[in-house]
């Protein structure tokens, strides 16, 4: 994550010259939401692609995207958190269909997100267990995979995902919670919940 950091300085070149053109964006609200967001943002886009270099090239995207339409943000709309999150979400769509790829995961992509890194030992004993979740959550369907994302990776609540699906509050619920209960019973039929 050292590089993505290295982009903030170019994030905040670029916001130079757009607020020479008129833009409302301080350097220091800049460097505030770049700092409280950064982390989950990154983490949302990475559980989506799974692929460091990729999603640091997509989470500079959201940031200059949020550089170039915070003129447009208003807070009498839609708070601030869930405008970010439809920016974050609009970037993942826009890299899936610039590469026309269908999502999967990738065996090996996020474990150091879920997990810390293990001695030889635990990752002897973990193998089976990160291939079981991976296998689990691949069987999901995508609205269900992103709306996991949302809530666990992103850490979002189920208000502010159903403001960026567009659906209640309590559909998400239902979805959170049919999602993960797939996921028990998939794990349960040779996987993690055997042991």
């Amino acid at each position: 994550m050292e590089s993505v950091r290295v982009n903030k300085d170019i994030l905040r070149g670029r916001m130079d010259k757009l607020r020479a053109a008129g833009e409302v964006l301080s350097t220091e609200q800049f460097s505030r939401i770049y700092e409280q967001y950064f982390n989950r943002v990154y983490k949302y886009i990475y559980y989506r692609i799974q692929n460091q270099h990729e999603t640091e090239d997509v989470c500079s995207q959201v940031f200059e995207r949020v550089i170039v339409n915070y003129g447009s943000f208003s807070e009498e709309k839609a708070v601030f958190e869930v405008w970010l999150f439809a920016i974050v979400r609009n970037a993942v769509t826009d890299y899936f269909r610039a590469r026309k790829k269908r999502f999967h995961f990738s065996l090996d992509s996020i474990t150091e997100l879920i997990w810390p890194k293990p001695s030889p030992e635990e990752l002897a004993i973990q193998v089976d267990d990160h291939q079981a979740l991976f296998q689990a959550l691949a069987k999901l369907r995508d609205k269900e995979r992103n709306i996991i994302a949302m809530k666990f990776a992103a850490g979002l609540k189920n208000s502010e995902i159903a403001g960026l699906m567009g659906v209640s509050e309590s559909q998400i619920g239902v979805i959170v919670y049919r999602s993960l209960k797939k996921l028990h019973k998939f794990l349960g039929t040779g996987g993690l919940m055997d042991e």
